[in-house]
């Protein structure tokens, strides 16, 4: 590995340190200051601080009980691992890869250590389960439209719908943000690997 390459490493280590933190940071506040269920508006009715914990699949869903738990919280550890791995085969190569790829990775990186952590020590700090089996903790929440439909409306006249429903973290904020950054500014480079 050359100078470039060892500084650039350091810089995305500082970066995936810090965001852990910052995630760690929220969710130790929001689970020591605001009991389960607790809403707080922030923006009136469009952004919301609401405590809800999760078996730790996205929106909320569960997956095959304890055993279902127990190879979620293995699978993400495996991923974390494999992240690791691609992006030390990456920096090593010889053709230059670009530095939006190495950002984009170690964000979704950060968000994936952040989850397990919850996943994996959560259970054990808040003495309510045992390793691996603890929940993610999530908080923000952004119902932009919540409305009763008009009755007219076949199907689904009368019922209420809301508009981007999903609670969730800033560990899933960091890989979603990875994710469509990948995609939007570096699906040419993905497209010939």
């Amino acid at each position: 590995m050359n100078k470039a390459q060892k500084k650039l490493s350091l810089i995305l280590a500082i970066l995936c340190v810090a965001l852990i933190i910052i995630d760690q940071i929220i969710k130790v506040l929001v689970k020591t200051n605001m009991s389960l269920g607790q809403c707080i508006p922030v923006i009136g009715d469009w952004f919301k601080l609401l405590f809800i914990e999760n078996e730790g699949m996205a929106f909320g869903m569960a997956f095959g009980g304890k055993v279902g738990k127990f190879l979620l919280t293995f699978f993400r550890i495996i991923l974390v691992g494999l992240i690791l791995w691609w992006m030390s085969i990456l920096m090593k190569r010889e053709q230059k890869v670009p530095t939006g790829v190495f950002v984009g990775l170690t964000l979704i990186l950060a968000g994936a250590i952040g989850n397990v952590i919850d996943c994996l020590f959560y259970g054990i700090i808040w003495d309510y389960a045992p390793l691996m089996f603890g929940k993610v903790v999530d908080m923000f929440y952004f119902p932009l439209i919540d409305i009763v439909l008009p009755s007219w409306l076949p199907i689904w006249g009368g019922q209420r719908f809301t508009f981007f429903d999903p609670v969730f973290n800033f560990a899933d904020s960091c890989v979603c943000v990875g994710a469509f950054y990948l995609i939007i500014f570096h699906f040419k480079f993905f497209s010939q690997e």
